[in-house]
């Protein structure tokens, strides 16, 4: 069923937890299915030896990729008109996702939302923003 503008006031928080415990299996599996092979996301040595980071970490676009769901999740598919996004802080293996979009304007069958994702330990990891068709 299809979101409507008349449920929607703004406000409103809609939140999704989008991973727990995030496994490197997956940033890996991510690798994969986009191309992208960056050393930095998928060779620990190379990672913590040569680019002095403590480990392999998230691909940014994994961290957008599972937010877009959570709003395709509350608004419809085929319903987003604008996404974009900021990397605030990089995701590690084990850290766990939530997700929220808060409704900032309703008009005109299109409704707008501030979009971010945090950490376990509350840290921003993604902030950005979201528009969508919604039915009157």
């Amino acid at each position: 069923m299809a979101l409507s503008a008349a449920k929607l006031k703004v406000g409103d928080v809609h939140s999704a937890r989008l991973v727990d415990d995030l496994k490197r299996t997956q940033i890996v599996q991510y690798a994969g299915a986009s191309g992208d092979y960056n050393p930095l996301h998928t060779d620990e040595i190379f990672t913590t030896k040569v680019a002095g980071y403590p480990a392999v970490f998230a691909h940014g676009m994994l961290t957008m990729g599972m937010t877009g769901r959570m709003l395709t999740d509350l608004v419809g598919d085929a319903r987003l008109t604008k996404y974009g996004v900021r990397f605030t802080s990089q995701v590690w293996p084990g850290d766990t996702l939530d997700s929220t979009a808060t409704v900032t304007e309703v008009a005109d069958g299109i409704a707008k939302f501030d979009v971010s994702t945090k950490n376990q330990n509350g840290v921003e990891v993604l902030s950005g923003y979201a528009e969508a068709r919604v039915d009157p």
